[in-house]
């Protein structure tokens, strides 16, 4: 059997999917399984032993371009596969494989996408709680899971698979010192400062840590580098050459190596949260307005702490520099205690 799956656009979403492929792969043993999905997830998708091949989209999130689609689809008809599995819910992403003249073409309904999708389930959003179950869900016929509790336990979560010798490296090239264990920090979030947990207590948790003899290195891309120097700032001069500021330094790739290579992760609801969750490693994941009811970290290593219930579609927090008060709230001490427990069970 022959599958294209249409993957997510983000990063979190992008690594719920692969328990989608774990599970087709369990299922279909012998199944050839492609993903298009933007450039960027290349470096995802290569670390997914399940996948065949990472199939660039090249055309832009909100791009419509119905011609172009068809071009696409057409010149993947050699391909000759036998289904494909459609996970965003928008019309224009179920274009491909309906030009491509793929027999079954598997998703959610969505956007108005009848005729494009000949295999289009209707969504009970009670019924399928999780993000990761409605992928999953997408593996079975229809009708023959009526709700994620039908589902066999346990889901086949992320696994990013990361090598030894990928890990020496990329700390040598990022000149991260063998003298202390690295914890690391994914200070950063999507729209803006009210999902993120404040620079200061990042600050005050990361001199902590230094003090207790691990360095720390700050994650994300180059729109979160100036919240990491702000994490720097409010260190001392000492601390300072403990904690290395990568936001924005590194490739997905090479951040991907260095997160594996770290004994625990403090993390804001991100994509790289998710990453770490499929890396096996400790995290401690920071909510505010966003809820981890629908798209938690994946992983029986993580620890959730929320202080408000609820789901808020919060762009601006009401604190101060933008900070929501549910995340200013969450005090380092606290997480501190968690991150020890966490490294202490992994010790035992």
């Amino acid at each position: 059997m022959k599958i294209l799956v249409i993957g997510p656009s983000w990063v979190g979403d992008m690594m719920m999917s692969q328990s989608l492929y774990r599970t087709l792969r369990a299922r279909y043993p012998q199944a050839v399984i492609d993903v298009m999905a933007p450039a960027w997830c290349r470096p995802l998708l290569s670390r997914m032993p399940e996948i065949n091949e990472a199939i660039a989209m090249p055309l832009g999130h909100g791009a419509l371009e119905i011609g172009e689609r068809r071009r696409l689809g057409h010149s993947l008809r050699e391909r000759r596969y036998d289904r494909a599995y459609v996970l965003p819910n928008s019309f224009k992403s179920a274009l491909v494989p309906f030009f491509a003249g793929i027999p079954l073409r598997t998703g959610w309904r969505g956007e108005m996408r009848y005729g494009l999708l000949n295999d289009a389930r209707v969504l009970d959003k009670q019924a399928w709680p999780l993000m990761v179950e409605r992928y999953v869900a997408l593996a079975y016929d229809k009708g023959v899971m009526e709700s994620a509790r039908d589902l066999p336990k346990p889901l086949l979560w992320p696994q990013l698979q990361v090598n030894d010798e990928e890990k020496t490296l990329t700390c040598a090239r990022f000149s991260l010192s063998a003298e202390r264990p690295l914890i690391g920090f994914c200070p950063g979030a999507e729209f803006g400062p009210a999902k993120r947990w404040p620079h200061y207590h990042y600050a005050a948790l990361a001199g902590q840590l230094i003090d207790e003899g691990y360095q720390v290195v700050l994650f994300g891309s180059a729109k979160d580098h100036e919240a990491g120097q702000q994490i720097l700032g409010n260190l001392t001069s000492q601390q300072q050459a403990w904690c290395h500021n990568l936001a924005g330094d590194t490739a997905l790739d090479q951040a991907v190596v260095l997160i594996a290579s770290c004994q625990a992760i403090v993390t804001n609801d991100s994509g790289l949260m998710h990453v770490a969750a499929a890396l096996g490693r400790p995290l401690v994941a920071l909510y505010g307005p966003s809820s981890p009811d629908f798209t938690p970290p994946l992983s029986d290593k993580a620890r959730v702490i929320r202080l408000i219930d609820g789901y808020l579609k919060v762009r601006k927090g009401e604190g101060e520099q933008g900070y929501h008060q549910s995340l200013i709230d969450i005090q380092p001490e606290r997480v501190l205690n968690e991150l020890h427990q966490l490294l202490q069970a992994g010790e035992a």
